[in-house]
């Protein structure tokens, strides 16, 4: 209990206030433009991302996988559902339905999170995401998070008008700076400053932000309406939009590995089932509670892993200060508005940064796989087709059957479902025992 008075306890903790901060704050505001919600709903869902993110990163540090991992609104879930509104603008299917739809996929999918977690099944689902699976995953959904992070960064507007918007040069050029004052920090700074990386960027960005522009917010900031339920849309059956949303759900749950298989050289000890069980369970409880209230759905976030490596710190005291004051920026109005006013330019710039480091992730993963010219092809193929999926236009998905468009236009997703099948389906050293009839040594 004495380590929670500590001064370096408390700075560290708003190190960690300042990530989960940043990690949580462009979401909702990307998620209301993409669904053109208005901006006092904007600032509701805003009010409530703080409050429930900072209840289930302190549940998770107290009762769950009990590490200092955020709990937040998944990345993954993240680049679907912006996905998936790019699609129902281009194909003209009202958002009101997509969004009524991903709330009972959403729902759904934190039930059988739940389920997962209570009959123990975390650890059989994680034979599957071995290492090659694991390394994929880090990789594509690092492309994807970088990719809208540099979005941001570009000053480039997320929903409808985002189809015939150009890059901003000013923003740009204050938020490329920023990006790499953090950079020189995270590698050239004595360690004791380093670990203070991203709050600088963050101080120094904020402060530059507002003397180059006047102090103007990248949204501005309206009264909460008031909390509502479903403010993506009242529930409705979209079968093609609920089977991706399920699917998400499921594939989600490599987060969870990789969040806590990432951290187990850090806390030098592996993950026992009880803490996947737990971890699961609270996990599916807050993903449901995200689909009533029009949040992002949870999951461990895997990026925590280059902030600790970056930061050092591992104890759980820091992270659920951080969690504490979080929750308090939600229910004191006045403080959550204070610090919604953060540029999102300036938010994905450090983000962009801190989301390198799954480089690093997917790295390590793929180096547990031998690779040679014979079976390359089992990271090679979801790797290529993916990046490639995410590149392509919505509109050339239309001639796609609804029930599986929202998926297969997911290069994210498909990737990840190719990894899974690809190392699962075959068997990838069988080449080791018959390396003569190729003509190897």
């Amino acid at each position: 209990m004495n380590e929670f008075w500590k001064s370096s306890s408390w700075l560290s903790g708003l190190q960690w206030l300042f990530f989960i901060f940043t990690n949580t704050v462009v979401i909702p505001i990307t998620v209301g433009a993409a669904f053109g919600l208005p901006q006092e709903s904007i600032a509701s869902i805003l009010q409530l991302s703080f409050i429930v993110t900072g209840i289930a990163c302190m549940v998770q540090a107290l009762i769950g996988h009990q590490r200092a991992i955020m709990e937040g609104q998944s990345g993954l879930w993240w680049g679907v559902i912006l996905t998936l509104s790019s699609i129902a603008i281009a194909q003209d299917m009202p958002l009101a339905v997509l969004g009524g739809s991903l709330a009972i996929g959403v729902i759904l999918s934190g039930l059988l999170t739940v389920t997962i977690g209570l009959t123990g099944l975390g650890p059989i689902i994680a034979k599957l995401f071995n290492p090659a699976v694991m390394g994929v995953f880090m990789f594509l959904f690092g492309v994807k998070l970088i990719g809208i992070f540099l979005k941001g960064m570009l000053g480039i507007p997320f929903g409808n008008d985002a189809q015939s918007a150009t890059i901003d040069l000013s923003v740009s050029l204050v938020s490329i700076i920023i990006a790499i004052i953090v950079i020189i920090i995270s590698i050239k700074a004595p360690p004791n400053i380093r670990r203070y990386a991203l709050l600088i960027g963050i101080v120094i960005g904020w402060i530059a932000y507002n003397v180059t522009f006047g102090g103007q917010a990248a949204v501005e900031q309206t009264a909460s309406s008031g909390f509502t339920f479903f403010p993506l849309g009242e529930p409705v059956w979209n079968t093609g939009v609920i089977i991706t949303a399920i699917l998400a759900g499921l594939l989600n749950t490599a987060n969870t590995f990789g969040a806590l298989k990432g951290t187990d050289a850090m806390y030098q000890k592996e993950t026992t089932n009880s803490q996947y069980r737990a971890s699961f369970t609270i996990t599916g409880i807050f993903t449901g509670i995200a689909g009533v209230l029009g949040l992002v759905p949870y999951a461990p976030y895997v990026s925590s892993i280059g902030f600790l490596h970056q930061t050092g710190i591992i104890k759980r005291i820091p992270f659920i200060i951080g969690g504490l004051m979080f929750f308090v920026m939600g229910i004191i109005p006045p403080i959550g508005h204070f610090f919604s006013l953060l540029p999102l330019s300036i938010g994905s710039a450090v983000l962009f940064v801190s989301y390198l480091q799954l480089l690093n992730s997917s790295w390590n993963f793929f180096k547990e796989v031998e690779f040679d010219s014979l079976n390359v092809y089992r990271s090679a193929i979801p790797l290529f087709v993916g990046i490639i999926i995410m590149t392509l236009p919505p509109s050339y998905f239309e001639t796609i059957p609804g029930t599986v468009r929202p998926l297969l236009s997911s290069g994210l997703l498909v990737g990840i479902i190719l990894a899974l099948l690809l190392e699962n389906v075959f068997k990838w050293d069988w080449d080791k025992h018959t390396d003569r009839r190729f003509g190897e040594k």
